[in-house]
């Protein structure tokens, strides 16, 4: 009886490479999409300190508790709980909507997107959500006014109004 020596096991692939990368015309059309259903908490603050219409409503889907610890400025506050039977009477089918919830973290932003977008409104999701509003130092408000924090050097340029990006 003959054996076959034990041989080491082939080492494992690349972790980043063992699923191949997409074609460039399959990774245009999935980031083309992405950029469609999101925005960025930069973008975001830009559009709406430019002065004019930024062409969207911001709307915060978290609890009034969640509202009063924090906001961004002009938001309208709709849990996601209540957009099905409040959205009509406090947003614009016409308007797109920007939702956001908590953070990254959270996927109540998702979920309000969802809803809204069932009941006919063109929407994006924030995301970063109202964690990295604050954390890039953007201003916001609570029940005792308004606020503002430095911004994290890990989200935002130190000294600079842009990323960028």
């Amino acid at each position: 009886m003959t054996t076959t020596p034990i041989t080491a096991a082939p080492a494992p692939a690349n972790p980043v490479l063992r699923v191949p990368p997409a074609s460039p015309a399959a990774a245009a059309a999935y980031f083309s999409a992405s950029l469609a259903f999101h925005a960025d908490v930069s973008d975001v603050a830009a559009a709406l300190a430019s002065g004019g219409d930024p062409g969207f409503v911001v709307l915060d889907s978290r609890s009034t508790e969640s509202w009063d610890q924090g906001h961004i400025p002009g938001a309208v506050h709709l849990p996601t709980a209540l957009i099905p039977a409040q959205a009509e009477e406090l947003l614009d089918k016409a308007v797109p909507v920007v939702t956001y919830c908590w953070g990254p973290g959270c996927n109540g932003a998702t979920r309000a997107a969802l809803a809204l977008a069932e009941l006919g409104y063109q929407v994006k999701e924030m995301l970063g959500g109202f964690e990295y509003w604050a954390r890039e130092g953007f201003a916001y408000e609570t029940w005792e006014g308004t606020r503002e924090r430095d911004a994290d050097p890990l989200t935002a340029p130190v000294g600079a109004d842009d990323c960028g990006c």
